[in-house]
């Protein structure tokens, strides 16, 4: 990963250059934005919460498993700590959804809820399918997002569960998928939303240098020919579908 995050040095750029108007302005005024909203605050005093609390929990895991543990049980402080995106990630995502507003929202790993909460923080009138397979996680996630009503939890393995979701709706106009690390599982779970993606649909792949596993996901996910941009932010990925759009592909700081 650390030769990656160097060649990720090397390569990335800025809004200099950047000739796709489509592009400038979402890395401008979305991607670059560091505005504040009073919501922040309100999330993060969960996090907060989450990261002190010692309380144990049983962990069903059908990923790739953590780098630093997988132990059968696991204080909710070590998945906080671990396993959720971090501040400045959850609020891309947050600002990514409010400068869309998708109605329908596929969240794949929803671990503590606190992305989630971001998630449904930003989009108020949305449905919000978030994945778990942990039914413990699932259950203090549920706790932590009593304040949007409009996120179902689906919990179980997402091999089976996305599937039949999947099938349930008329579209996915936003999805994040931070649920399997592993190349095989992440292209599919991305063929399996496309079924239902449009061409204003967002999609956000979590840690796309993760691993080489997930580096050839996201090689072989900008060359599918429904794929018109995306933008590599290292620890992110942006997929979009914009028929309208040339093909192209964006390396770039955040």
């Amino acid at each position: 990963m650390i030769a990656s995050y160097l060649r990720y040095l090397f390569t990335a750029g800025n809004e200099h250059g950047l000739h796709s108007p489509f592009v400038f302005d979402l890395y401008t005024q979305v991607i670059r934005s560091r505005e504040k909203q009073p919501v922040f605050e309100e999330i993060e005093r969960i996090r907060a919460a989450m990261k002190a609390c010692t309380d144990e929990i049983e962990i069903v895991d059908y990923g790739a498993g953590s780098r630093r543990t997988n132990a059968p049980r696991r204080k909710i402080s070590t998945i906080a700590k671990n396993a959720q995106k971090t501040p400045k990630f959850s609020q891309l995502l947050y600002r990514l959804i409010a400068h869309f507003q998708p109605k329908i929202i596929f969240d794949l790993g929803t671990s503590l809820g606190i992305t989630t909460l971001y998630e449904a923080k930003a989009a108020p009138k949305s449905k919000i399918y978030s994945f778990e397979g942990c039914p413990e996680t699932a259950r203090v996630a549920a706790s932590n997002l009593h304040s949007a009503p409009q996120v179902s939890i689906v919990t179980g393995n997402l091999d089976e569960t996305l599937k039949a979701q999947v099938e349930q709706v008329s579209q996915i106009d936003f999805a994040f998928f931070d649920a399997n690390h592993r190349y095989e599982p992440t292209v599919r779970y991305f063929e399996t939303c496309l079924r239902k993606a449009h061409a204003d649909s967002v999609f956000v792949f979590d840690d796309i240098h993760w691993s080489k596993e997930m580096e050839k996901a996201w090689t072989e996910i900008q060359a599918h020919p429904s794929v018109t941009v995306t933008i590599d932010l290292f620890f992110v990925g942006l997929v979009f579908f914009r028929k309208k759009q040339p093909t192209q592909h964006f390396v770039l700081r955040f």
